[in-house]
């Protein structure tokens, strides 16, 4: 089979590997189409994702789905043949946070197609992977693999917007408007949010995030002004821009929350702490997803989240490294896919 693996920076190496074999409890799934995150493209680009350095070479991949090819001993959850999405999250269950039911805590975590542990977790960007049953969810219908591989970036919105509690007749923010925060607004929209505002620095993101439902959009570089006085009940963070937390804080009604969902340099807060004391400002962070992965495959299989604006193109495996090309540009694309041909 081949496997996509970057072996350093903007080192990226399409390479015939083994097909691996299934034990019990596990599954052989074959790829159907896996997206390119952000993360993923740090990892290539920069050979790093943030403290996650890429010390051996790293199978990225962990938004994905599949079709079952095989089954092992003991499987009962899918059979071959069955289209699944996949979750890439493989909490222990034994730990505090997972007892608690907070498995995205997980002190344990492996999560696929990562550098955090060594030796690294490797992903889903390959011919074919072995999973354990149950991060396998079965889906019938005519959805497609390429909708199903949204399945994680949409648990993400999710979680935020769980996150923020009750956003039922409120008005709410989420600056940046790449996949993250454009399946946030759909996420917000299914939570009860009567206006959405969204933030970006482009053009192209702006015009999907109004396509997806988005009521306003403000073009946060050349009008950051319409976003200074407080107007909004809750603000999502999705961009990892501090300039973009300073207009969450300066935007946020008194009393409001702000949820931060994208990743920020490892730098001083840009903002006097005092604003959030003296407006009673909830800052709080949403880290992955737990049982929001269930609630997205079913919202994606019935598509009561309609995902298909945002999938701007499918590459074979093959192609991955034009592929990552094409996700870097976000003037023209918005999620891109890796497929198996």
């Amino acid at each position: 089979m081949l496997a996509c693996t970057i072996h350093a920076k903007e080192d990226l190496r399409i390479e015939s590997a083994t097909t691996p074999d299934v034990g019990p409890g596990e599954v052989l799934v074959r790829l159907g189409s896996g997206g390119i995150c952000g993360s993923d493209l740090h990892y290539y680009f920069e050979g790093r994702n943030g403290s996650f350095v890429i010390r051996e070479p790293l199978i990225p991949g962990h938004e994905a789905s599949g079709v079952i090819a095989a089954v092992g001993a003991g499987v009962t959850r899918v059979k071959p043949g069955d289209k699944v999405a996949v979750s890439p999250s493989h909490a222990c269950g034994r730990c505090e946070a997972c007892r608690q039911g907070r498995e995205q805590l997980c002190a344990n975590m492996k999560f696929l197609g990562s550098a955090s542990l060594f030796p690294h977790v490797q992903g889903m960007f390959r011919e074919y992977f072995v999973m354990g049953e149950r991060q396998c969810y079965p889906v019938a219908g005519d959805v497609s693999l390429g909708e199903l591989a949204f399945a994680e970036p949409l648990a993400v919105g999710l979680h935020a917007v769980n996150r923020a509690g009750d956003l039922l007749g409120k008005s709410v923010l989420i600056t940046g408007a790449g996949t993250i925060g454009c399946l946030t607004v759909m996420a917000a929209r299914l939570a009860g949010a009567v206006q959405v505002t969204v933030s970006d620095v482009l053009e192209r993101p702006l015009a999907k995030a109004r396509e997806v439902g988005a009521d306003r959009v403000v073009r946060a570089d050349r009008d950051n002004g319409a976003l200074a006085s407080p107007q909004f009940d809750v603000a999502f963070e999705v961009s990892g821009n501090f300039a973009a937390l300073k207009s969450c804080v300066a935007g946020a009604k008194k009393g409001a929350r702000i949820v931060q969902v994208g990743t920020l340099p490892h730098e001083p807060l840009p903002f006097v702490v005092n604003e959030l004391m003296a407006k009673e400002l909830d800052l709080c962070g949403a880290f992955r997803w737990g049982i929001e992965f269930d609630w997205a495959v079913q919202y994606l299989s019935t598509r009561r989240v309609d995902v298909r604006p945002l999938l701007t193109e499918q590459f074979p495996l093959q192609d991955a490294v034009k592929a990552f090309a094409l996700a870097k540009d976000k003037n023209k694309s918005t999620k891109v896919q890796v497929i198996c041909a």
